[in-house]
C-alpha cells in the first residue's frame, strides 16, 4: 500500500536518521517532511517519505 504509515521508528530506519532527528525536524521545520497526526501520535505516510528522498538527489555539489 503506497500510502500506508509508519511509526517514527519506522521512517527513522528507512532514512538512515535517529527519532530524535525527525523530531527536530518536525520542531524546526528544517527539512520538509510531512507528517500525520492521529490524536497524540506522529505517523509518516511512506508517499512522503518517498517524496522526500526523491527530492533530495542531486547529480553534483555547488
Amino acid at each position: 500500500m503506497k500510502n500506508s504509515l509508519l511509526t517514527p521508528n519506522q521512517a527513522a530506519y528507512v532514512l538512515g536518521v535517529t527519532t530524535g532527528t525527525l523530531s527536530v525536524w518536525r520542531c524546526t521545520g528544517r527539512y520538509p517532511l510531512r507528517f500525520v497526526k492521529v490524536g497524540r501520535r506522529v505517523m509518516y505516510r511512506t508517499s512522503d517519505i518517498e517524496d522526500f528522498i526523491n527530492g533530495r538527489v542531486y547529480e553534483h555539489t555547488l
